[in-house]
């Protein structure tokens, strides 16, 4: 019995460090020539969960950028410095438009899961999120080609009772069948799947934040910091604040 529940304690603990995502927060409304901050988080969202940036787990994650795009289609990095459990910059709208925030690590060391049945395997987790200056809601930029990616085509503000509709790209085509995971903070979510356009709605019965996970295996072995894995987990995320 003693065996048994060491056993189940370990498959907790993998579960949990597997559930973990990197997410981005910032609110979805900016002001012109104001400064407008960008946060950064790794945990485990919808139980919350926000690792420390200092832990061992968040350190594993430091490696990963953050960039800008702004209504033009502009880039530019922003320079993020640690807090206590998240990362944090900023930036200043200098035009009304989208502005498209973009997350991505690919520099995330193999993990060896075989004891759970899951794998030798590479991470490659993306985020982005949206902030509108002035009125209109243009479609979310994207710039992962290498991995998934969450575009936001609703084409209008999120709010209480209306939808959301996401598009989830593959290297730059659209992903048919793919999962998707809607969380919210109170442990809730649900399973979605694309279509053939790589299309997902979602009804929004309450306002708040939703933070959605897109994700997807890529089946090629390879080598990375001198480890063999046997696939590449990609994990996307993007977060909306439905207003009442």
């Amino acid at each position: 019995m003693k065996n048994l529940i060491i056993t189940f304690l370990f498959l907790l603990s993998a579960n949990a460090a597997f559930a973990h995502f990197m997410w981005i927060e910032t609110s979805p409304s900016g002001k012109l020539n104001q400064k407008h901050e960008v946060k950064v988080f790794f945990g485990e969202y919808t139980y919350g969960v926000r690792e420390k940036t200092d832990g061992e787990a968040f350190g594993k994650m430091k490696n990963f950028e953050v960039w800008l795009i702004g209504p033009g289609g502009e880039k530019s990095k922003l320079q993020l410095q640690p807090s206590a459990n998240y990362y944090s910059g900023s930036f200043v709208p200098s035009a009304k438009g989208t502005y498209t925030v973009i997350l991505n690590n690919n520099k995330v060391d193999v993990i060896d899961y075989t004891q759970y049945n899951f794998g030798i395997f590479k991470t490659h987790y993306h985020s982005t999120a949206r902030v509108d200056v002035g009125s209109g809601a243009p479609a979310t930029a994207t710039a992962n080609n290498e991995g998934i990616t969450i575009i936001d085509v609703t084409g209008k503000p999120h709010a209480k009772g209306g939808e959301a509709l996401l598009k989830i790209l593959y290297k730059g085509q659209p992903l048919k069948e793919g999962e998707v995971t809607a969380f919210i903070s109170d442990q809730w979510n649900k399973k979605l799947y694309t279509d053939k356009d790589g299309l997902v709605r979602l009804a929004l019965p309450w306002d708040g934040v939703y933070l959605f996970e897109a994700t997807t295996k890529e089946e090629v072995p390879g080598s990375y910091n001198g480890k063999d894995y046997q696939f590449i987990w990609h994990c996307a995320t993007y977060r909306i604040a439905a207003q009442k």
